[in-house]
């Protein structure tokens, strides 16, 4: 049961019939001393939202505990991301983590950004997986990119897109496709994606950029257009949405991953404990259903396998994101 608590954007998800949990070590009662927070660093609403706090309704029946998730949105989803950094490593604090923040926040946001993402985080598992689009309005005259880059030529800065936020992927994606066509446009930035399609559908911007998470209903419902997405190939549920590679833009590759973590230093049976309730809530009847009606991917990583793929995503993006110009100044 989800039951919402007024004026603080928290959802607690209340434990249902379960197995006791094992205790994570021999000196501790956890999960049962307190509940448990699960940190989103965005913005409440979004399909990624959404599909975080069905997960979790999942783990929490799992380990048999409370877990409250709440809504700590900014600086491209590296202040809620900070607050997990620096919480106690006691397993009652943990973390929505998004490359928007461990990867592009901590590149674009330099020494504001104090943690690192390998050093101060224990990455539990690998959770969602989804592209990135370019989404216009269905009533434009631009039914492809190559329309999009025409009318952008024609009208220098007479276009303008929404995206999630200053340094988010959203924004970062545009910046790289705009960089490799050679147009501009005006970046209006939401602290949110929720609001965006909104606007966009409702004609207050021509277009946006979000994920497929995100965006799928609005495409099915035809209240979106989809130009094209950033994975290597296409989506099956999609089949008829083009990549950016096979239009031409060949570097213009991203996989907008989310995941789950703690405060380093974490004990290790805790790790192993959430590990075991994810690797099952992502086979749960409930959420397999939301994965597939959203075309959302699960995640395959879990533990060391998903520190190292942290690690090694970080490594692989930095150079691609400095090079790119972007900035959140």
């Amino acid at each position: 049961m989800i039951t919402p608590r007024r004026g603080l954007g928290l959802v607690a998800l209340s434990t249902l019939a379960a197995p006791a949990p094992v205790r994570a070590q021999s000196a501790s009662t956890w999960p049962r001393a307190q509940p448990i927070r699960f940190i989103v660093p965005f913005a409440p609403g979004g399909t990624t939202d959404i599909i975080a706090r069905i997960l979790m309704a999942e783990v929490s029946r799992r380990i048999g505990q409370t877990v409250v998730v709440e809504n700590r949105p900014g600086a491209g989803a590296t202040l809620g991301t900070g607050q997990v950094a620096r919480a106690a490593p006691d397993g009652y604090t943990l973390l929505l983590s998004v490359i928007s923040a461990m990867v592009v926040g901590k590149v674009l946001y330099g020494e504001r950004v104090t943690w690192d993402p390998d050093q101060d985080f224990a990455h539990v598992a690998m959770v969602m997986s989804t592209p990135y689009l370019i989404l216009v309005r269905p009533d434009l005259p631009i039914r492809t990119l190559a329309d999009l880059v025409a009318e952008a030529r024609r009208r220098p800065d007479a276009l303008s897109y929404g995206s999630a936020g200053v340094g988010s992927m959203p924004h970062l994606v545009m910046v790289r496709f705009l960089s490799a066509a050679g147009i501009s446009m005006t970046h209006v930035p939401y602290r949110g994606a929720a609001q965006i399609a909104t606007d966009v559908a409702g004609g207050v911007l021509p277009m946006m950029v979000d994920s497929l998470t995100a965006a799928s209903a609005n495409i099915r419902s035809g209240m979106l257009r989809p130009l094209a997405h950033t994975w290597p190939e296409r989506v099956p549920a999609f089949p008829d949405i083009p990549t950016f590679r096979e239009l031409g833009f060949e570097d213009l590759v991203v996989d907008g991953w989310s995941g789950i973590a703690a405060p380093a230093r974490t004990p290790r049976p805790i790790l192993e404990q959430l590990a075991t309730a994810t690797r099952e809530a992502l086979a749960a009847p409930d959420v397999v259903r939301r994965y597939a009606e959203t075309a959302t991917a699960p995640g395959r990583h879990f533990l060391d396998d998903a520190q190292r793929f942290v690690r090694e995503e970080l490594a692989a993006w930095t150079p691609i994101i400095r090079a790119s110009g972007a900035s959140v100044d």
